[in-house]
């Protein structure tokens, strides 16, 4: 393991102190539920990403941005790579290559409170194939962990390969979150910054709302059904507010199922539990757009949609 944590490249910028200003490209890996997404809210210090225990909740290359003086983070959130099964499996994984092909850095996350398996060697060997890039091994969910389970857990990282650096952080109590923050900074390039100030992130509104109505949707979702979810905003509609307020905003969506017997469970009896789902997603989503909102959820059946390219086109993939 290095203790180098600076690197140099074309460019220029001048942050304070007259030290170089930097800005890069970093983008997490790791199997499924190990903190990819958590992580990359608590850097940029708002929801960008939504986040499930639900295995491939990630399904799109989503930018968020870090701010600093002294330098710029721009963090790609990307699916997981794994052995695709179907052809929306095969789409994402190969949106992952080609996100990784241009990052600067690749942090390679890793739980401290799990054993290393199968799947984190998988990846560990799978990351060699971007050797254009940096590697940073992040020991996440330390405040699950004890402090024998975390040594142990950075000797077997140790183990892998010679990383540009290795940091234990928690994104829950923000336990070293500054320290990762310095490390990834100092690995990139110097740089003039690539985003205005106020820019936390390049997506979409409608993409960010169909995606907080996919994670309402994922929350509870049999292990059947989370594969099976999609959801796309149809249409909104900005009412006028009184006294030159804001006023109310429709929004009208659809979730996407492959099956019959999928949709009733997604409405659930009496259709109870797309009654949840919608307002789970509504509270989120005026959170997001800060207005009041109106929100009609319509389920929808897509036959065998992540095989089939014309319906993932028409989902976006």
């Amino acid at each position: 393991m290095t203790e180098e944590l600076s690197a140099s490249g074309e460019g220029s910028g001048i942050g304070p102190a007259g030290e170089a200003f930097r800005a890069g490209f970093v983008s997490f890996v790791g199997r499924p539920n190990v903190g990819k997404s958590t992580l990359t809210n608590a850097l940029v210090g708002e929801k960008i990403a939504i986040t499930s225990p639900k295995p491939q909740t990630t399904r799109r290359a989503i930018r968020g941005i870090v701010h600093r003086p002294d330098g710029q983070l721009i963090i790609v959130d990307t699916p997981g790579i794994h052995r695709p099964r179907t052809l929306l499996g095969e789409r994402l994984n190969a949106l992952v290559e080609a996100t990784l092909g241009d990052v600067d850095v690749i942090g390679f996350c890793v739980p401290a409170n799990e054993k290393l398996g199968p799947g984190d060697r998988f990846i560990n060997e799978r990351i060699d194939d971007f050797p254009r890039a940096r590697k940073v091994a992040i020991l996440t969910k330390v405040d699950e962990a004890s402090q024998g389970e975390i040594i142990d857990q950075l000797t077997r990282l140790g183990e892998l390969r010679e990383w540009d650096a290795v940091v234990p952080i928690s994104s829950v109590t923000r336990e070293q979150l500054d320290v990762l923050s310095d490390v990834l900074l100092g690995l990139m390039p110097e740089s003039p910054a690539l985003y205005e100030d106020e820019t936390t992130t390049d997506e979409a509104e409608d993409d960010r709302i169909a995606e907080l109505i996919r994670e309402a949707a994922l929350e509870g979702a049999r292990e059947e059904l989370p594969h099976s979810l999609a959801a796309t905003v149809d249409d909104r509609e900005e009412r006028e507010g009184e006294n030159g307020e804001p006023g109310l905003v429709e929004i009208y969506a659809s979730i996407y199922v492959e099956r019959d017997s999928q949709k009733g469970i997604v409405i659930g009896k009496g259709g109870s539990r797309l009654r949840g789902v919608g307002e789970r997603a509504r509270r989120e989503i005026e959170e997001l757009i800060g207005r009041r909102v109106y929100l009609s959820l319509r389920v929808k059946v897509l036959k065998e949609w992540q095989r089939d390219p014309k319906a993932l086109g028409r989902l976006g993939f």
